[in-house]
Parts: structure tokens; sequence; C-alpha cells
């Protein structure tokens, strides 16, 4: 039934396996057995653990010898959709077109009689296929098209709005016009549903191979603006003139190349938000004649982290995409940036994530429309990354730790442990050679004979030394290249 029979028609293999019957549950639980079988929904679908007489077939034709479950759901009629979401009651309908009638778009309004009949029969069945709406056809012609009144399936079901564009954008179809008019007419209704929801389909057309056009084709049906209205200010926001795109097209050409490299969603996500600080950023400098856009890395970090947050990702693809915009612009001049500085970065984002940061890096560099071949300076920074990994970046790293404080020194557990670990951490920073238990043990004995105020204010100004250090490096950055 349903995507199940569509993905079959289209060559694809099914991710599962629905099946639609006459029987009622009670009667599906009776057929298969209640040790076979477990019931614990609304809607009727019975799931039966190794179905004897349907799993031969099924491993036949899926490929798959491991398929062990198969949800098994009553012909269904649906009541009213109240709010939008999900429909009011449902009821067990007696006929397969009853059931296919209530499907979203027609490639999904497709059955597969598990049985085939080799005649011709009535209501549209043709030895295997039941195809009442013309799904074939929509397949044959790559379209996706609602079933009856295009409106009205999705005043049912205000998430089919954006599943239409997620199944076009999945399998490279085009979305049929009646449909996409009623989409563009109808999509503040998407305002209603639950983000998690929203979450999952737009992470799919993320996640597809062409996430460029499934975005652009959100714009143009106008349900961007309920999903990621921040990227709707990079549209005609010019840029400065390293770049030939506005903000938008630099965006999307950069997920896209993120797609294009096969990268995973918090890469994606982060390739697409690098940039959505610009706007709010954007001035023109008299002097360079040019627009500038100081500070939308951080901006952008902020204004990525909300937006995720709204649209309910996990704490762990936030808190990625956050480092990943905030420190995109990092890599920029060779001449810029140290070893030295290079190690402070890995301990920013983390040993972990700092390759993404260099995959971010790359998406923004074909975002501007550069050649897609690796460039000298890319290199040379990947292996400035491999050396700095070979050395501290954190206080954990170090040759030395809490309690061979204590033991070396005799200070007890407190905030000065923290203040002489971070002083340490900031020698070594800057001197990896300085990384050997007898040079810390030394340098912690004289840093423990100083009194509470001394040495926390040692250990703060090394940590704001070092982060002022790092911020000249990246203005000098910005003012060079325009804030790239």
């Amino acid at each position: 039934m349903g995507g199940c029979t569509r993905d079959l028609l289209i060559g694809r293999k099914p991710k599962d396996w629905d099946f639609a019957t006459n029987a009622t549950p009670d009667q599906i639980v009776g057929v298969f057995g209640s040790d076979e079988t477990f019931y614990e929904n609304d809607f009727g679908t019975v799931t039966v653990k190794n179905p004897a007489s349907l799993l031969p077939e099924l491993r036949r034709t899926s490929e798959d010898p491991t398929l062990q479950n198969v949800e098994i759901t009553p012909y269904r009629k649906e009541g009213k959709y109240s709010d939008k979401r999900r429909p009011d009651g449902v009821t067990w309908a007696k006929t397969l077109h009853e059931d296919l009638e209530r499907r979203d778009f027609t490639i999904n309004a497709i059955a597969y009689d598990i049985e085939p009949s080799s005649t011709k029969t009535t209501d549209g069945h043709i030895g295997q296929i039941i195809d009442p709406y013309g799904g074939q056809k929509d397949i044959k012609d790559k379209t996706v098209r609602s079933v009856g009144n295009p409106q009205e399936r999705f005043e049912e079901d205000a998430l089919r709005l954006l599943r239409a564009i997620r199944i076009a954008t999945e399998l490279s179809f085009a979305i049929e016009s009646n449909t996409a008019d009623a989409i563009l007419r109808v999509a503040n209704l998407l305002a209603i549903v639950a983000k998690e929801r929203i979450n999952t389909e737009f992470s799919r057309i993320v996640m597809s191979k062409e996430p460029m056009v499934g975005i652009v084709t959100c714009e143009k049906l106008g349900l961007l603006r309920y999903i990621l209205p921040e990227l709707l200010e990079g549209i005609g926001c010019e840029q400065n003139g390293d770049h030939i795109y506005h903000v938008w097209e630099h965006n999307l050409r950069a997920v896209q190349h993120s797609a294009d490299r096969d990268w995973p969603l918090h890469v994606r996500l982060a390739a697409l938000l690098h940039d959505v600080g610009k706007p709010k950023t954007r001035v023109w400098s008299n002097e360079n004649k040019d627009w500038t856009f100081y500070g939308h890395d951080v901006v952008g970090a902020r204004m990525a982290r909300k937006a995720l947050e709204r649209l309910k990702y996990s704490r762990e693809v936030i808190e990625k995409v956050e480092k990943l915009v905030r420190w995109h612009l990092f890599f920029t001049d060779i001449d810029k940036i140290t070893l030295s500085a290079v190690r402070r970065i890995v301990a920013q984002v983390g040993p972990s994530l700092v390759w993404d940061l260099m995959h971010v890096r790359a998406c923004d560099r074909i975002g501007m429309g550069r050649p897609k071949e690796l460039p000298y300076r890319l290199r040379k920074y990947e292996s400035m990354i491999e050396e700095a990994m070979r050395s501290p970046v954190s206080v954990a790293m170090l040759k030395i730790d809490g309690r061979k404080i204590m033991e070396v020194t005799g200070e007890k557990p407190g905030p000065r442990l923290g203040w002489i670990l971070h002083a340490l951490l900031e020698e070594v920073l800057d001197d990896p050679t300085r990384n050997t238990e007898k040079y810390l043990s030394d340098k912690t004995k004289a840093l423990s004979s100083l009194p509470d105020p001394e040495l926390k204010a040692l250990g703060e100004a090394g940590k704001d030394a070092r982060d002022e250090a790092e911020n000249i490096e990246l203005t000098e950055i910005r003012k060079k290249y325009g804030v790239k």
C-alpha cells in the first residue's frame, strides 16, 4: 500500500511494508494469533511478527532476508480534520477504494495485490496493481498530484503541504500545477502544525540529494516563512566584491555542496545557516566602497540556535551547528593564522568537530562560485589541524591533572585548581613542548605559592589574553577580506 507500492514501481527498495485489508483489527489478530501480533494505536494498525503466509512473497520482493514484522491496517475512512492535523475519528471502510480516496497523493494511492489476478477485474484492479487515481501515470510523468481536490487534502492535514515538497524533492519529481497553487493558497496552515513534524519533513529535504531545489520550492510556495523565516532575509541581500551571489543563493549553493559531498545533517544545516546573520549586520563602508558584515558569525550563531530550538532539533545538533556557524570564518588567510591559533580553534569547537568546520568552510567557498578543486590554502589548513591535534587543546589533555596538582602542592579541591590548570593550558597552547609532567609540575609549584587574588588574576588574565589575541587575528582577517 501507499509509499511502499510507489517505491516498488519506481524501482526503489521500500523502507517499510504496509498492508490493508477488509478485516477488522480483532479479525487480523484472530488470523495470526495474539502471540504473533500487537495492537496499540487508534488507527487499527496491527503489527504481525513473522507472518507465514506473507513472508515468502515479501522476502522475494524486498530482497531482505531479515524482514521480521509487517503492519496490517483495516480499510479506513476518516472524519473531519477540525485541527488540520489529525482526523476527529476513524471508521472501518468496506472497500479498498474508500481507503485509497483518503490518501494524500496519487502516487501514494496505489495498492499491490499480494495474490495477483491474471484477469482484469472491477474497481480498477488490473493484474497486480490497483490504481484508481492514475498514480502509475504520475510516477511515469514524475509528478506529485493530490488525490481529488488538493485544497481539501491540505485542509485535512496541513503537514501534507510540506510532505508534497519533501516527496517531490526526494524523488526528483515536479508538483502538479493545481496542487502547487493550492499549497500557495493555504500555506498559512503550516503555522499550526507541530514543530516536531515540520522538523522531520524539513530534515528529509535537507538530507536529500537536492536540498537546494526543495528549499527554493518551499520559498516559492510560501512555506519557508513558517520553517526558517531567517533565510528569507537573504533574498536580494547583495554582498561584497568577493561574492557573485546574494546571501540567499549563496546559502543555498553552500547547502547543495554539502549534499553533493554526502555530509551529515549538522554540517548541512550549518552550511545552510552559516551566513544567516549577514542581512542583520550589513553596513555600507564609504572607505571601502563596499558592503561589510562585521560580526555576522556571532549574530548568525545566535540566530541559528534560536531557529533550531524553535524547530525542536536535538541539543546535540543545535550545539554543533551553533559552533560551526560561530567559527566558520576562522580559516580564511594562511598568512594570518598561526599553528597556535589553530590549536585554539580546535579547543573552541572540539577535536571531533574541527573537520566538520573545514567542511562548512568548503561549502562557503563553493557558495561563492569558486572551483570545486581544493586549493592549496585549504590543504595547508588541514595539515595545520593535523599537526595541532597532536598538541593539547584542553585542560584534559595536559600531562597533569587536578589530582597530581594536589599531590605536588598540597592544594585542596576548589577554584584554585581550575586557575592553575587554565594558566598551565595557556602556556602549553603557546608552546606545546612545555606539555611534560616535569615542566608542569615545576610550574604548578610556582603558581601554588601565589595568594588567591594573584593566582585568580593570572588565570583570568591568561584566558583574556588568549581571547584578545584570537579576536585580533579574526578582526584582521575580516578587515582584509570584507568579513567572509
